[in-house]
């Protein structure tokens, strides 16, 4: 197959403009030779070779990337078709829409995940993020592989599975525990579907490929690893494309912003929710892009723009989001709403703006939350006890802190500690026994996982 050979990603993008390597050949020569380039003249041969391995120097790549650009209909750089140092599947969260690219790349981020490339695998932000996720939520993929021989029905069974069982001990306990089996998981599903995915099982394998690259983002963000999670969540993304499930997709762009607020990003984070809202159709999407567009406002301090959009979702959530709720999405309700409030809340104070306590917003939320969800109720708890500090309830503070803590400590979680750090900063004015009590217990909780954000 094209992966076995030297230069995987120019050999399939080739194979992708349906022309010959002569004429891919041709091509280069007549484009160089208008650019004043007239020592290039590649032949089929030397077509080949690069394929094989070799790296052409420079203006090559450039006149190369152009002449497949035009022919297959899809810009395309020398680091997509494999000729740079890095290429497509180290350098930022961009993914071809071609099938078994897009795999390759899955699969060389889980490899290099496993080596422990923190160097390479880095957050991307500004408008090359913004880029990526729209092209990936506006794009078609297709095929070259018409092998169906890496999935058939009880493979497809077997994923889905697995991945419920996943999801239900992150929310539960969150990720870190399963997070490399996870990972492992999915770098195997990438190598499936280089093998070929049969059209009859496609939205299967696509839509259970989504779900389980959007938990390996969301766990791998749980333990502080952000840039791979970044890249498995543009992977979710594009398998949700493939599977026909656009708001799938958008649900997965709401990860990425959630990442870029609590990475004090919120520009990137309106710029990601505003391109989800252009693409929700489901009630439940858009109120989710509503209550997380309005956290993000309430971040930088808009108080009338935060409480449009938070009012968004209070109507949205009002009329029923439906009989038939995707389970994906299944978690967005009235109670992670709260949540959102509650946060908007408590930034809009400490900015000195805002009107209804925080602590009101976090304790409706606690109420609501259904069982199974034990992370987020932890993290509810603790903004609650640091909310009562922030309105000079040092007692009752101090009593919601302690129990906040006695749950926190069965949950492994970055999330969770970055939530504890806010909880230390709102105590900071008191020195009372009680209150130093919970700074003790609260730091000690926050060494097993230490991390600088407080959100």
């Amino acid at each position: 197959m094209a992966r076995e050979t030297g230069n995987p990603h120019l050999a399939l993008w080739i194979a992708a403009t349906g022309q010959s390597q002569g004429e891919i050949a041709r091509r280069i020569t007549a484009l160089a030779k208008a650019r004043g380039h007239r020592q290039v003249a590649p032949d089929a041969t030397r077509i080949r070779r690069w394929i094989d391995g070799e790296r052409p120097r420079p203006p090559v790549p450039a006149l190369l990337a152009e002449v497949v650009s035009e022919a297959a209909g899809q810009p395309l750089t020398p680091g997509d078709l494999g000729l740079a140092g890095t290429g497509v599947v180290l350098d930022g969260i961009q993914l071809p829409l071609l099938t078994e690219a897009a795999a390759q790349a899955l699969a060389g981020w889980t490899q290099m995940d496993f080596m422990n490339r923190r160097d390479t695998l880095k957050p991307t932000f500004g408008a090359p993020l913004i880029l990526a996720a729209e092209r990936m939520l506006g794009g078609t993929a297709r095929a070259l592989n018409y092998d169906c021989k890496g999935f058939d029905a009880d493979t497809v069974t077997a994923l889905e599975e697995v991945t419920a069982f996943f999801t239900k001990a992150d929310a539960s306990k969150g990720g870190a525990l399963h997070r490399s089996a996870i990972v492992a998981q999915l770098g195997e599903v990438a190598r499936r579907i280089q093998d070929g995915v049969p059209p009859k099982l496609k939205t299967r394998v696509f839509a259970a490929t989504a779900d389980l690259a959007a938990l390996a983002g969301w766990v791998s963000h749980d333990v502080g690893r952000y840039g791979i999670a970044q890249r498995l969540w543009s992977y979710g993304t594009y398998a949700a494309g493939e599977a026909g499930q656009r708001d799938r997709a958008v649900e997965i762009v709401t990860r990425m912003s959630h990442q870029m607020i609590y990475l004090g990003h919120p520009a990137d984070a309106l710029g990601l929710l505003g391109i989800a809202a252009q693409k929700a159709t489901l009630p439940a999407t858009k109120a989710l892009v509503a209550s997380q567009t309005g956290r993000v406002h309430a971040a930088l301090g808009d108080e009338r723009a935060a409480d449009r959009h938070l009012g968004d979702a209070d109507e949205l959530l009002a009329d029923g989001l439906g009989d038939d709720i995707p389970e994906w999405v299944a978690y967005f309700d009235a109670a992670e709403h709260s949540g959102a409030r509650a946060v908007s809340a408590r930034d809009l104070t400490g900015l000195g703006r805002g009107g209804r306590p925080a602590s009101t917003h976090f304790e409706d939320a606690l109420k609501l939350r259904k069982p199974g969800f034990d992370r987020v109720r932890v993290m509810d708890g603790v903004g609650l006890a640091a909310a009562l500090f922030d309105e000079g309830e040092a007692e009752r503070g101090a009593a919601a802190a302690h129990q906040a803590l006695d749950d926190a400590a069965r949950i492994d979680s970055t999330l969770v500690v970055s939530r504890l750090n806010t909880l230390l900063e709102a105590a900071r004015p008191y020195e009372t026994a009680a209150v130093d009590e919970v700074r003790t217990r609260a730091k000690e909780l926050a060494a097993a996982r230490p991390t600088t954000i407080a959100a």
